[in-house]
């Protein structure tokens, strides 16, 4: 595994490349991330560092509970809104109170981001799964149903598992192989979507496939 970055998408641009080809992109704002802990071997079982990122505002911190504050302070940063942590074989060239920016990115082409869905709330099953309804006439008696779901004598049930009409979106996805258009400060320029709304936290980090 790779070291994962904690930012927050800001939205879509547009760029030209060297060859005058308009591509669209995701702009992620990767402020500096503050390493709190370095785990290792001997002492946690694994190697890994652990990671703080997206400052809290100052009504955020005030009502941070005392443990969170202890763990910062030991640090001497600000407490931060998310901590993520990062399991990796080489730890030494890492150390407390280190900030790791959007730089760290500077020489990958591809990268994974992971993120929160957009929650769209409950959904029947013409959008949830595509499904085709039923038909349009006035007397079908059904339209935007899924048909009929029982079953004979045997087994007198319905499985368990079926596509049924349910919550949409607010899931964990992960989108691989985002070719890295550029690096700029702390702003990455990713091609195609990211997975959330604006201002959402996203996770990056170099990809495994084809970093």
């Amino acid at each position: 595994m790779s070291l994962t970055l904690i930012g927050q998408k800001k939205g879509m641009a547009q760029v030209f490349d060297k060859n005058g080809k308009l591509v669209v992109c995701t702009v992620v704002l990767a402020e500096p991330n503050t390493v709190l802990q370095i785990k290792r071997k001997e002492t946690h079982g694994y190697n890994g560092v652990q990671l703080g990122g997206v400052r809290m505002t100052k009504s955020q911190a005030d009502r941070a509970h005392k443990p969170i504050k202890g763990h910062f302070a030991k640090v001497g940063v600000e407490p931060c809104r998310v901590i993520r942590e990062s399991r990796i074989e080489e730890v030494d060239q890492y150390q407390v109170g280190q900030q790791i920016d959007a730089s760290h990115f500077e020489g990958a082409s591809f990268v994974d981001i992971e993120g929160v869905s957009k929650g769209k709330g409950f959904q029947g099953v013409m959008k949830l799964f595509n499904m085709a309804g039923g038909p349009g006439a006035h007397g079908s008696g059904f339209h935007r149903h899924m048909g009929s779901t029982g079953m004979r004598s045997t087994p007198g049930r319905c499985f368990p598992g079926g596509k049924r009409a349910s919550r949409m979106g607010g899931d964990q996805k992960t989108v691989q192989n985002l070719r890295v258009v550029a690096v700029k400060g702390n702003i990455l320029l990713v091609e195609g979507a990211v997975p959330g709304a604006r201002s959402g936290i996203v996770y990056i980090r170099k990809s495994i496939k084809r970093g």
